[in-house]
């Protein structure tokens, strides 16, 4: 038998590619994902970077890596242990041994593992020959040094070839997976479509990897993962920042209403304002700022003129929106902020992703100031609720908060592209032309959304603004009785909206002992663990929420059918501070996590048998 023809099949597999901020880790982890969608593989991406643009060379600080998990089944999350990790650097390896399962393999780049390097890295020995990685297939390859002597027949110098060595690592991965190099072969090609050079260069570097595998027995075996079998439709590979963009670009469609952008960039939000950006075909008119007050205000002046608009940040920037959420808030008009959050406070740790920010959008304004607060918790699902944002925010006429967070707007999965006609109406209370009837703050008796009058419409001249008004017709007043009628009257709009949200879903046991509860990004790793631990016959129910304020009406009558109920979280417990401050009668676990990194499946695992555990003892 042939080393090709030792192929081992695998239901997933977890790979990691490491290497030095520059060496094109996100690249290379992306090619491969494209690839393995187009041969029919379920996946979910994790890319994790260094905040530094340009982060010291071979530093652990430096490090950059990008993780994704394939498979033959739905896949939720990017995985816990790695099967195979490419280390392009000593300290790539020395960051990310720990996420290597044993008896894993590790391809590593023995070129770059010269004294400085190691050094540099905190090695005192080398670990490619202390016996170290006993425990590990490790795939030694001179990956610079031939990637250079792969290209010498382009007329580049020894350092610009250099830049390709992320191909050749590519290369063996892909012959590792039993890929196809042709697929690569046309992302690439549409990567670089104004550089035909530049596709040469990477596909030829790619094919040097892929040989050079071929032709070593330390690569045997290779693997292969079976297609999943998916809805029938149209997928791509998306981003949940792309996702989001998506999500409101469908709903201006949809609801007639033009759609404005007013942000200003920022980490990890930026590619929302980008993807915008290039789709003004569609519609979309987008303005970056200079600050993020600029943002959010242009997006209110948006909103008044008629559009569907939107501001999109993270943590600080919604620190510094703030006043004109009130704004927004105060003269009831339509608005979608999305925060994709990340580790805080202050500047905190900019690429690393947190649910750092749920009590700053719950409470984070001046006076009794209400809002509509959301969440998504995949990279697909952040179109659809984005689009339910859109829908909210315009049809009952109030700011809506949207969290994501770094995880799902840097990570992508596989997404069934919908048709728009297909997506719930989007119906927008406008006031009709020269209705005599029409008041400023005149509300519809179901839902208390007043309707909304663009200026310049026959017969529809009114006054709108920070100043509290009276209600009904919109004059400026400080009258206490009218203050407090207009306080109750907009917190009550909000909570109207739990009529018209979905009541909240148990998966697994309805009733019982345990209760996990989790909500935004967190929802992949948490629904692996349990469903790995009702396989086993545990019984245990997982209720995930996506929408915060108003939450579900059944809410309190889920929590009340367990007996414990423990509250997952990447922060130091602010869900559950909610939830205490909402039904102060249920008894409340937390398990938080706040390093900047998802829950692993294995962890969640071992703290709900401790529970479980626990709960039989009490008994």
């Amino acid at each position: 038998m042939s080393t090709k023809e030792i192929i081992k099949e695998k239901e997933s597999i977890v790979i990691k590619f490491v290497g030095d901020s520059g060496d094109g880790m996100q690249l290379a982890g992306t090619l491969f994902s494209d690839t393995a969608a187009v041969q029919g593989n379920d996946l979910f991406t994790f890319p994790d970077y260094p905040a530094e643009i340009r982060a010291p060379h071979n530093t652990l600080a430096g490090v950059s890596g990008f993780q994704v998990q394939i498979g033959k089944e739905k896949i939720f999350f990017s995985g816990d242990m790695c099967d195979i990790l490419v280390a392009m650097n000593p300290a790539s390896l020395k960051t990310n041994l720990k996420w290597v399962k044993k008896g894993g393999t590790i391809i590593v780049d023995v070129d770059t593992f010269d004294e400085k390097a190691l050094e540099k890295s905190g090695y005192r020995a080398n670990p490619l020959e202390d016996g170290s990685l006993d425990n590990y297939r490790v795939i030694s390859s001179p990956i610079s040094s031939m990637t250079r002597d792969s290209l010498s027949r382009f007329r580049i110098n020894s350092r610009t070839a250099g830049r390709s060595r992320n191909m050749f690592a590519l290369g063996i991965v892909t012959y590792l997976l039993s890929q196809d190099q042709e697929t690569t072969f046309k992302f690439i090609d549409r990567k670089f479509k104004n550089n035909t050079e530049v596709q040469e260069i990477n596909k030829t570097a790619l094919s040097a990897g892929y040989n050079f595998a071929e032709t070593i027995e330390a690569v045997a075996p290779t693997y292969r993962v079976p297609g999943a079998t998916l809805k029938k439709g149209r997928y791509r590979n998306i981003s949940g920042n792309v996702a989001t963009a998506w999500g409101l670009l469908a709903a201006s469609e949809r609801s007639g209403r033009p759609l404005f952008l007013g942000s200003y960039p920022i980490t990890p939000a930026t590619e929302i304002l980008m993807e915008m950006t290039n789709n003004k075909a569609l519609g979309a008119k987008v303005f970056q700022a200079e600050d993020e007050i600029a943002g959010i205000c242009s997006a209110i002046g948006a909103s008044f003129a008629g559009s569907l608009a939107t501001t999109t940040t993270s943590g600080p920037g919604l620190s510094l929106k703030s006043e004109a959420i009130g704004l927004a808030v105060m003269t009831e008009l339509p608005l979608v902020i999305v925060n994709v959050q990340r580790a805080g406070p202050s500047t905190g740790m900019p690429t690393k992703s947190e649910q750092s920010d749920l009590l700053q959008a719950l409470y984070g304004r001046n006076g009794e100031c209400p809002a509509i607060v959301m969440s998504a918790s995949t990279p697909a699902n952040c179109f659809y609720y984005a689009y339910e944002a859109a829908k909210l925010s315009l049809e009952h006429m109030t700011p809506v908060i949207l969290l994501t967070d770094g995880y799902l707007g840097n990570g992508s999965e596989l997404f069934r592209i919908p048709s728009v006609e297909d997506l719930p109406p989007i119906n927008p209370p406008m006031a009709a032309p020269n209705d005599e009837s029409y008041r400023p703050y005149k509300r519809d008796k179901e839902t208390l959304s007043r309707q909304w009058a663009i200026p310049g419409i026959e017969g529809l001249r009114h006054r709108i603004g920070g100043l509290e008004k009276t209600d009904i017709y919109g004059a400026v007043t400080t009258d206490p009785q009218n203050h407090e009628l207009m306080v109750k009257i907009r917190e009550e709009k909000v909570m109207k909206v739990a009529e018209k949200i979905p009541l909240q879903k148990i998966h697994g046991d309805t009733t019982g002992d345990l209760l996990v509860v989790s909500w935004g990004g967190t929802e992949g790793s948490i629904k692996t663990a349990i469903r790995e631990m009702q396989r086993e016959g545990k019984k245990i129910g997982h209720a995930h929420f996506n929408h915060l304020m108003p939450l579900p009406a059944n809410t309190e009558a889920i929590l009340g059918s367990y007996k414990r109920v423990v509250v997952c979280e990447l922060n130091n417990g602010q869900f559950v501070k909610y939830l205490r401050s909402e039904f102060p009668g249920i008894r409340y676990l937390q398990y938080n996590k706040i390093q900047g990194l998802p829950f692993f499946t294995g962890e969640l695992i071992e703290k709900f048998n401790q529970l479980i555990e626990d709960i039989s003892h009490d008994n």
